[in-house]
């Protein structure tokens, strides 16, 4: 009787515990969370967690683990970007003059408005000009914004840029007056002015393992091979670049997907981050989508110009935070990922975003271990087993000697 019932309470132990395996043995790797002691929380992934996590992080999932059940947790993931927003301000132009120190263009708004950006259009397509930017409350007393500040505009076969915007600081006035100095008259096509806001995002510096700048003159362009030490989320670039004369040239920014062996070594395959102009006019800094990647290759097309001296460059990315509801805070859970066929979960807490707490508490999530209950083999071809192999080779023989049998007895 009691080696029955012995036989019964290892069953039901087995059959649990394969149960709690069957939502997680698709992953091959877990961390443990510990510090949950409320129903909402918040972590930050570490950084040697992204090379073994999809790049996507579909297979981020979070099980929660109370004897025989097993519970998955809901969560959100955040990255944290820069968030800008542009409202447009209702401007009328009042007023068009010239004078010897240039020509002037006067506007209006139905109240005093705070703004700090104007964007410019000209018909004209090559230009470089010098602007005044002034504001007043009564149309009289003029009071200075910007002073000197370029804008330039180059098209032709190997260029086509355009710097016409204006940026300052906070600037509340009912009229502002921009006064362009050129030898020709402007044809002002257009003037957007609005006020920009921007919430910082979360960001965290990167450090780079090696900086290789190459100079190809046959294609008039400078390469610059970028190797970090593992790979992590990637969203700002700002380069180092200098030049004895004011530059614009194009830019484009890639990073490696995969890589493949050749006779001439690893070579990589890249895909595109970011494509626009790098300029002495304008900060030599670009935002991109948030990436993960060990490998950046940055190209700058030159044409017929000195190459731009190159000495470093600062990489940051956006911190990646889960948001997760544990529901049971008693339970033992863990982050488990390594599932390269899993797809993104859909939870219900991603519809009422609004109603989690702004002040979440941290948890900590220890370090990589092997899943104990990843199941999941690799089978071979059936035809790189060499016993299969020698069993067809004997039928194929076989069949070859019984068809030249009957050919010889016929």
């Amino acid at each position: 009787m009691m080696l029955k019932l012995k036989i019964k309470l290892f069953s039901l132990l087995l059959l649990c515990t394969s149960i709690a395996n069957a939502q997680t043995n698709t992953y091959k790797f877990k961390r443990s969370i510990t510090g949950v002691n409320t129903v909402w929380h918040k972590m930050t992934l570490p950084d040697d967690l992204y090379k073994k996590a999809n790049a996507g992080f579909e297979d981020l999932r979070i099980f929660g683990i109370n004897g025989k059940d097993t519970i998955e947790v809901p969560y959100l993931l955040k990255q944290r970007a820069d968030k800008v927003t542009t409202n447009d301000i209702t401007f009328k132009q009042i007023n068009q003059s010239t004078n010897p120190n240039g020509y002037y263009y006067t506007f209006q708004s139905p109240g005093i408005n705070l703004i700090n950006q104007i964007k410019l259009a000209f018909k004209q397509d090559n230009f470089d000009w010098k602007v005044t930017l002034e504001g007043s409350n009564d149309n009289k007393q003029w009071f200075a914004i910007l002073s000197d500040y370029r804008i330039l505009s180059i098209k032709n076969n190997d260029t086509d840029y355009q710097f016409t915007k204006l940026n300052f600081p906070d600037s509340k006035y009912k009229y502002f007056r921009v006064a362009v100095k050129s030898p020709i008259q402007p044809e002002l096509l257009e003037a957007k002015i609005s006020k920009t806001d921007t919430i910082k995002g979360t960001y965290k510096e990167v450090r780079y393992k090696s900086f290789d700048v190459k100079n190809d003159l046959s294609k008039k362009e400078t390469v610059v091979d970028v190797t970090l030490n593992t790979p992590v989320p990637l969203s700002y670039l700002k380069l180092n670049a200098q030049s004895d004369f004011d530059f614009y040239r194009p830019i484009k920014i890639e990073y490696a997907t995969d890589s493949f062996k050749t006779d001439k070594g690893i070579q990589y395959n890249y895909a595109n981050l970011y494509e626009g102009t790098i300029s002495s006019l304008e900060e030599t800094a670009f935002n991109f989508e948030n990436t993960v990647t060990s490998r950046l290759k940055i190209t700058i097309q030159n044409n017929d110009n000195k190459p731009l001296r190159l000495s470093s460059l600062q990489l940051k990315g956006n911190i990646s935070e889960i948001i997760a509801r544990f529901d049971e805070p008693k339970s033992e859970y863990a982050l488990y990922y390594g599932n390269e066929k899993a797809t993104n979960p859909v939870y219900e807490i991603e519809k009422f975003e609004n109603k989690i707490p702004v002040d979440l508490t941290s948890v900590n999530i220890g370090a990589e271990q092997q899943n104990p209950a990843y199941s999941i083999k690799t089978e071979k071809p059936l035809f790189e087993n060499k016993a299969w192999l020698w069993v067809l080779m004997v039928v194929i023989i076989g069949l070859l000697g019984w068809f030249s049998f009957k050919m010889l007895k016929n």
